[in-house]
């Protein structure tokens, strides 16, 4: 095959033999694009189909199962962008919307967690303003194999660094997120990055070339030879056993905030000026994905001259140019007569900006390399019309004698000690104790309009300085529910997040997700992807929150071992009066401490089980949609009105490790009292859903009892907030000071 590898010569060579099992391709996919051109592909269509039919790209094992997301998508007057495009758009009133979607970097952070991180940063950063919004925070769940694994201090720091550094450097406020650490993340660690914008509604932009003559504007970074089929290849397999690493090693991304700060202000500045037609970010395959879809969002085709993109590397081949994640990039679609406006913007921030093609009246994507034609292809068939697999799923052998294995059988602490000691076991638990290491790397309260951010129950922001319009958001997962019961686990990872925005005032509105899973050649993974989606399109159904979109990342484990099923949920909230908002802390003592909700004895896949037996079995917590939604009315109304100071959810480790972090931060201890007829082990460590813990006024006791009698919300009072330590009446009194130290050594003992 001789070096430039033209349409024309494809055609005259249809036996020439070409990498497409190199390059991830199966043998019915390389048939199929034989199919569709009608001849073999040349070498730079086979990089562009490779990538863009990559799993990472092209969702071709999971689309048949999104599709749920759509099909039982509830009514919401308040999406005004859902599934398909960069990012889901909702409103928010006074004119206002906000963009926000979470996505995943998990096999590049393990292979190069600095680059890895703050790359996935940047991508997600990107997605939001190619909507025309200007970010205002990021969030990042994140999960690491265990805390005291040699290569958990190797990964884990690089992954806080490269976040820290990317999002600190961006001037943008890290507000929310979690740090999960399991056994079975070892080797593969889900590194998930959420960014959430506000524009006004006419701002909105979307991904399409349209107008014919409207050319096609590359600008932002120089395009060089890092990330040469990177998150889109790299994330489309397994990482072989032997040594973690995959058979294909594409170059890990390398960011620059600093440029990626300067293509923000240049391309916020060319909306305002109203230049933009359409818009694409260059992520997961580079310049392959942009121009693909910015042509088949379009009403015609396009025409790429590849000389003219500016280059880092002149020895980059034309295969390598459109494979390349080289990062801080982005495509507008721009009118003929707002080019040169568009450059002078560009100039003004020190951005490279080079017009590399133009919108054609053809259906034809067709791309040029020193006056040869090497690529003509439908656009649509590289960005929309790949492969859609319907892989075989099937319930797992082991998954029975997993549910049958119920903690109720292990021993549990019984006298006022031992339930003592177990409380301040729990606390100390790496996944229970303080993150304070990490989140203190973030700056949280850049740009001035942080309100609530970690430890919080969800992160708050500001939209509004005048009404004091805001929006909450929390993301939540816990992969070992999921294990035991993917279907339920779908739906506590969403109810979790919606109780954490409600329980900080603001109103649920709608969800994006990263669903984070093993081989989908494996069909006990594929049921446990099947099994999830059909729960959290179930779930969002109920709630009333439509998924906006997200992302999916699959080949998740390292050999036959695949990481624990892990649907990360992120929930956006509305809160018409940022003052009004809860927070977490117990901060007043006489303060009465109300348990809302009902507590039963459920501890399958609880902290409790991890930390006191290493046990993983039984059933998760029972899930009740319609008790979720009637806490979070009341937990908004308590809030708007006035009714309650301080409330926190009840989730991982139970009561006690909610009423323990709220004395904590509020540096108020607490006298509990078992209410009759509760076993107080179940009391403390149970882990039911649909509960929060409420400080309430004294003033205020009858008036929200009262309300709760009449909506039908249990509400037991427990205690009151007093002194300096955390009493359970009749059985142990721990001093804060004793469990400060607890839960604050944890983590840097490990790490350091």
């Amino acid at each position: 095959m001789p070096s430039l590898d033209t349409v024309k010569h494809a055609e005259q060579t249809p036996d020439t033999e070409l990498p497409w099992a190199e390059l991830g391709l199966k043998e019915p996919e390389y048939a199929r694009i034989r199919e569709i051109l009608g001849r073999r592909p040349t070498g730079a269509e086979l990089a562009m189909y490779s990538v863009m039919w990559s799993e990472h790209c092209s969702y071709k094992s999971s689309k048949i199962h999104l599709k749920q997301f759509g099909t039982k998508a509830p009514d919401s007057d308040a999406l005004l962008v859902g599934i398909g495009e960069q990012a889901g758009v909702v409103d928010i009133g006074q004119g206002y919307a906000v963009t926000f979607k979470v996505e995943s970097h998990n096999h590049p952070s393990y292979v190069e967690p600095y680059q890895g991180a703050a790359t996935g940063v940047g991508g997600i950063v990107r997605d939001i303003i190619a909507m025309g919004a200007r970010p205002v925070a990021v969030l990042d769940p994140l999960r690491f194999g265990a805390a005291d694994h040699p290569d958990t201090r190797r990964v884990l720091p690089g992954v806080v660094a490269g976040i820290g550094g990317y999002g600190n450097c961006l001037g943008l406020p890290n507000i929310g997120g979690e740090v999960v650490f399991d056994p079975c993340y070892q080797g593969n660690p889900l590194v998930n990055a959420l960014c959430v914008g506000v524009m006004r509604h006419e701002d909105i932009h979307l991904a399409q070339a349209s107008g014919v003559g409207n050319k096609v504007v590359l600008y932002g970074a120089r395009t060089g030879g890092d990330g040469i089929g990177g998150a889109s290849l790299l994330a489309s397999e397994t990482f072989d056993s032997a040594d973690g690493k995959p058979s294909k090693r594409p170059a890990v991304q390398v960011g620059d905030p600093f440029q990626e700060k300067l293509l923000i202000e240049c391309t916020l500045e060319a909306f305002q000026e109203r230049l933009v037609v359409g818009i694409q970010d260059l992520g997961a395959a580079g310049l392959s994905c942009a121009t693909s879809e910015l042509a088949s969002g379009g009403s015609g085709g396009m025409r790429v001259e590849l000389d003219s993109v500016p280059l880092r590397d002149s020895s980059l081949s034309p295969e390598e140019i459109l494979m390349s994640e080289s990062q801080e990039r982005m495509c507008a679609v721009l009118e003929p007569d707002k080019v040169d406006r568009f450059l002078e913007i560009c100039e003004k921030w020190e951005v490279t900006a080079t017009v590399i093609g133009e919108v054609t009246d053809g259906d034809r994507l067709t791309v040029h390399w020193r006056g040869e034609q090497i690529v003509d292809v439908p656009p649509r068939t590289v960005a929309h019309d790949g492969p859609v697999l319907d892989r075989p799923y099937a319930r797992p052998a082991w998954q029975d004698a997993l549910q049958a294995d119920d903690p109720a059988k292990l021993s549990r602490p019984g006298t006022g000690e031992e339930l003592r000691a177990a409380v301040l076991a729990l606390v100390g638990s790496p996944n229970q104790a303080s993150k304070s290491w990490i989140t203190d790397q973030y700056d949280r309260y850049v740009l001035g309009d942080t309100v609530l951010a970690q430890p919080e129950d969800s992160g708050m922001i500001r939209i509004d300085e005048e009404t004091g319009l805001g929006v909450a958001l929390a993301t939540d997962g816990n992969g070992r529910y999921a294990k035991l019961d993917p279907y339920t686990g779908a739906q506590l990872a969403l109810s979790e997040a919606y109780r954490n925005v409600a329980t900080s005032g603001a109103t649920p509105l709608a969800v994006t997700d990263c669903l984070n899973f093993g081989s989908p050649e494996d069909p006990a993974a594929m049921w446990q992807f099947a099994e999830a989606c059909r729960g959290l399109a179930d779930a969002c159904q109920v709630l009333g929150t439509p998924v906006t979109g997200g992302n999916v990342s699959l080949y998740n484990q390292t050999g036959e071992k695949a990481v624990h099923p892990t649907p990360v949920v992120g929930v956006l909230g509305v809160i018409d009066d940022v003052t009004r908002r809860t927070p977490m802390a117990f901060g007043q003592e006489g303060q009465l401490l109300y348990l809302l909700g009902d507590t039963r004895e459920e501890l399958g896949g609880s902290a409790w089980s991890e930390v006191a037996h290493g046990q993983l079995g039984g059933l998760p917590p029972a899930v009740d949609l319609e008790r979720e939604r009637l806490l979070g009315e009341i937990l908004v109304a308590a809030s708007r009105d006035g009714m309650i100071d301080a409330a926190h959810d009840v989730s991982d480790g139970g009561l006690v490790q909610a009423v323990v972090e709220s004395c904590l931060r509020g540096r108020n201890g607490a006298r509990l009292v078992v209410p009759d007829g509760i076993d107080p082990f179940v009391f403390l460590f149970s882990e039911s859903q649909g509960r929060a813990v409420v400080a309430v006024p004294r003033s205020e006791e009858v008036r929200f009892t009262d309300m709760c009698g009449a909506r039908g919300l249990p509400a037991a009072r427990i205690g009151v907030v007093d002194g300096q330590e955390v009493e359970l009446q009749g059985q142990f009194s721990l001093p804060l000071d004793e469990l400060r130290e607890t839960y604050e050594r944890t983590v840097p003992a490990l790490l350091n």
